[in-house]
């Protein structure tokens, strides 16, 4: 049974479709990188696969429980909308972290807020809170950043900042962890040691959806590649296939294109 089973999904803003009849499995810990120009609707799909925006049509599946299904409402509730955004992790461009909190803190604040949802809570408090905290540490230092547990935000470089926000994804056990070019925001100097921690959860068996447009990081990193264009899946394959001997003429002339640039 495939972790990721994406079935039909078309969003349309208006009269503009982003998405048209978006299908792909992904199997547990497998990595898909999902390629393409910019406006291609990269962006917009892991954004209706963590719940930020609604399709018009399609199933979302995981682990075999419909999360969404647009023909039925039961689905579409706002009240589980958090509740389902758990099965998803996603790590920014930007970062996206707290400024008024330390590293630690960053890493722990969500976990402590759905911690006090338990209804053992009050019982447990402190034994909890020292489970997350410990969780949150193993984290930081898997991602080379044990020494900077008490720092704030501005006082990290832009690649430790972002390896601050994959520590946060990964604390709250996602099922599927999304990357939406997480090294866009970054100077070429500080990407290597952000692409190094990913490649370190492949390596991890960690389930990943990485939207990027480092095209030798994909082929190096991925099980599957997906090319996107104008909103629909104009190939998809094995890494050695869609760059080595891409079948259609599209993915011929994007890739073509990218490393003449």
């Amino acid at each position: 049974m495939s972790v990721l089973d994406v079935r039909n999904i078309r969003k349309c803003f208006g009269d503009t479709t982003v998405l048209d009849d978006i299908s792909f499995t992904l199997e547990k810990g497998e990595t898909l990188s999902i390629i393409g120009a910019s406006g291609s609707g990269k962006t917009t799909l892991l954004r209706c696969l963590n719940f930020l925006e609604t399709p018009d049509s399609g199933k979302i599946i995981v682990n075999g429980e419909t999360l969404f299904d647009a023909d039925d409402k039961n689905t579409q509730r706002e009240s589980e909308k958090r509740k389902k955004r758990l099965h998803f992790g996603l790590v920014f461009q930007s970062f996206n972290l707290f400024p008024q909190h330390n590293v630690l803190k960053n890493v722990t604040l969500a976990c402590e807020l759905l911690a006090k949802e338990r209804v053992d809570y009050k019982q447990n408090k402190r034994a909890i809170q020292k489970e997350i905290e410990n969780n949150a540490r193993e984290l930081l230092d898997s991602v080379g950043l044990s020494e900077k547990l008490g720092f704030y935000p501005h006082q990290l470089s832009g690649g430790q900042q972002q390896r601050v926000a994959i520590a946060r994804a990964l604390a709250l056990r996602p099922d599927i962890l999304c990357f939406d070019e997480p090294t866009s925001a970054l100077d070429p100097e500080l990407t290597g040691e952000v692409l190094k921690v990913i490649k370190g959860l492949a390596e991890k068996d960690t389930t990943m959806i990485i939207v990027t447009h480092e095209m030798q990081f994909a082929r190096e990193v991925s099980d599957i590649v997906m090319f996107m264009d104008g909103g629909v899946v104009v190939e998809q394959g094995h890494p050695e296939f869609v760059f080595a001997a891409p079948s259609e003429e599209r993915t011929k002339q994007f890739l073509e294109r990218y490393f003449e640039g």
